[in-house]
């Protein structure tokens, strides 16, 4: 029962069509607003997928701790997830993410782990959560950055709900966009949109500062917190996508403003970085392209950080040639069909600044 009423509060999130005009043509960018998930952000439908897996293959048994490596997002899920199932949680979190992720962690009642660069950062951090469950025995990893579970919960939500939410407008996805942490939701988001037409482009995106993917190793830092680790997860197949998009880390800063200022849309550095990079690929495929993307969480958790400070424009910045104009919301109406195929339910939920 648990379960089921989580699920209630996690998916089915609208799809924002939002307006622009950009190198002076009009556009239409598709972004699922995931900050409206249980604890804002999209790591919950990962979070959720990955412990139902867990309980339904018998891995994590009432009362077993949970231990997980995570930049912030993920370890806010399993911390609220988890303590809703009545396990104890321990993150294990790089120091240098911001104190609003570490806050909202511990509201939840699990307890953080610091690891510093010396230590290894992600990777010390998924070492010492292993080390953990090797020691105390009943405890159940996550390993987000391994397990298919991750993939299949953006496969089998993530994905559909793109779809379908365009069908509703007569429209089809001509490529997917998103920054890789895990590579989960560009992976299963990815091959869904691609069940259903194989031309669908899938880009995964990077900060320009720190390109992990395009380089195989980490370079230099960034600021856009949620994306690019020092390593390739092993559930991102580069092979199999289209090629990575890089966007900057003050451009990103600067896109995510613009929304909150312009828009109303409270988001993340990431989010900033995902609209950023579906432009581009519009602009390669042509303006009335179709492109979607997600919001991956909301601006709460960065009020510590780079977006709320000053940041100067450089001459190579994308936002300045962003004109933000309105946006409609398109969602699902109801929880109820287990079916996409047969839903009849999804209509628009309504309109955005701009729009009479």
């Amino acid at each position: 029962m648990v379960f089921k009423g989580l699920a209630r509060s996690i998916g089915a999130t609208p799809l924002l069509a939002i307006r622009c005009d950009f190198r002076g043509h009009s556009r239409t960018v598709y972004a699922k607003s995931e900050q409206l998930n249980f604890t804002g952000s999209i790591k919950d439908r990962m979070a959720l997928h990955v412990l139902r897996k867990a309980y339904e293959g018998g891995t994590i048994q009432p009362g077993y701790g949970i231990a997980e490596a995570t930049s912030g997002n993920t370890g806010i899920s399993f911390s609220a997830i988890g303590r809703a199932l009545g396990h104890p949680v321990t993150i294990f979190m790089p120091d240098w993410m911001s104190e609003e992720r570490k806050s909202l962690i511990r509201s939840f009642g699990a307890s953080i782990v610091p690891v510093t660069l010396e230590e290894g950062g992600f990777v010390g951090g998924i070492e010492k959560a292993d080390e953990m469950a090797e020691r105390e025995g009943n405890v159940f990893l996550p390993h987000q950055f391994s397990n298919l579970a991750n993939c299949e919960a953006h496969e089998q939500s993530t994905g559909p709900e793109i779809w379908y939410q365009l069908k509703a407008r007569e429209l089809k996805a001509g490529a997917f966009i998103a920054g890789v942490r895990t590579g989960g939701t560009v992976m299963g988001a990815g091959q869904f949109l691609r069940s259903k037409d194989p031309s669908v482009r899938v880009h995964p995106l990077e900060p320009k500062e720190s390109p992990t993917l395009s380089t195989g190793c980490k370079v230099g830092k960034h600021r856009i917190q949620g994306i690019s680790d020092e390593f390739i997860p092993d559930i991102l197949d580069l092979s199999s996508l289209d090629p990575v998009i890089q966007v900057s880390d003050g451009d990103s800063i600067l896109m995510a403003r613009a929304l909150a200022a312009q828009l109303g849309l409270g988001v993340g550095i990431s989010s900033g970085a995902n609209f950023l990079g579906a432009l581009l690929v519009q602009e390669e495929l042509g303006p009335d392209a179709v492109v979607a993307t997600v919001f991956p969480d909301d601006n709460k958790k960065y009020l510590s950080t780079d977006l709320f400070g000053d940041e100067p424009i450089r001459d190579d910045f994308l936002t300045p040639e962003v004109e933000l104009l309105s946006y409609g919301t398109l969602r699902r109406s109801c929880r109820t069909c287990s079916d996409f195929d047969e839903c009849r339910h999804w209509v628009d939920a309504g309109l955005g600044p701009g729009d009479a």
